[in-house]
């Protein structure tokens, strides 16, 4: 029952998030965008905080989409509000709205909507992942050369050392995958790995809103690993998402 009433509030966030992306709100200059990505968080965290609070009552609540490391114990509701806000706001529809229960440092719940398409992911820990009720599952791939793989930057501040890596990472891959995207948000990368129209995904920033995502890849039959190889972990400092024929290739490729 959890999950329909979670799939319920996040759908109407996104019609309160399309209303506004509707009207065309692409702004002018630094300070109009920010206001924008600030209404933007604002109207969907109206919606959902009320409404998460009244599905599961004692779990805490934390829409800090940027951070990282470990929770204490019980129940969170991680929300990352806007997932892209930033190509919302400039008229993209690329963009999201993710949502997971977390209990006891695990993923339990999860839900990430994209109202554009009315796309909405759900899983559930050991019920599975959905697209709009339908099952999902990763892809079939058995080699990087026809692998889609992609990356993104999961959250402001990096240094130059960061963005030096993450260069290498890019070239590396794209001289194994098929093809490799750098887009955010996160988020819609790892639904479409869970849905089997991407193969592979990794970041060498890891923050706790992940965790919605990384539940529809692990409910759809993909492996989540850091990049040493051990399965993912809520604090993990980077991770890599793939189709179970394609993981072992990939960790190769970004550890070498």
């Amino acid at each position: 029952m959890s999950h329909e009433l979670l799939a319920a509030a996040v759908r109407e966030a996104g019609a309160r998030i399309l209303a506004r992306y509707a009207g065309d709100p692409r702004p002018p200059g630094l300070p109009e965008l920010l206001a924008n990505l600030h209404d933007n968080d604002a109207a969907v965290v109206d919606v959902l905080r009320p409404a998460l609070a009244g599905i599961r009552p004692d779990a805490r609540w934390l829409d800090d989409e940027h951070g990282a490391g470990p929770l204490g114990p019980g129940e969170w509701w991680l929300v990352d509000p806007v997932g892209g806000n930033v190509n919302a706001v400039h008229g993209m529809p690329d963009w999201n709205i993710g949502v997971s229960l977390v209990r006891d440092g695990r993923p339990v719940l999860s839900a990430v909507y994209a109202p554009v398409l009315d796309e909405l992911f759900t899983a559930e820990a050991g019920g599975g992942a959905f697209l709009n009720g339908v099952p999902l599952r990763v892809s079939a791939k058995t080699s990087l050369d026809g692998a889609l793989a992609g990356t993104g930057q999961a959250k402001p501040g990096h240094d130059a050392e960061f963005f030096e890596r993450m260069g290498r990472s890019f070239t590396a891959m794209s001289a194994a995958a098929l093809y490799v995207r750098i887009s955010v948000p996160v988020s819609h990368q790892l639904a479409q790995l869970a849905a089997g129209r991407m193969d592979v995904h990794w970041q060498l920033d890891n923050v706790r809103s992940h965790a919605a995502g990384v539940l529809l890849v692990q409910e759809a039959g993909g492996v989540v690993t850091d990049l040493d190889g051990k399965p993912w972990d809520l604090t993990s400092e980077s991770y890599l998402a793939a189709a179970p024929g394609v993981h072992a290739a990939a960790l190769a490729v970004l550890t070498a």
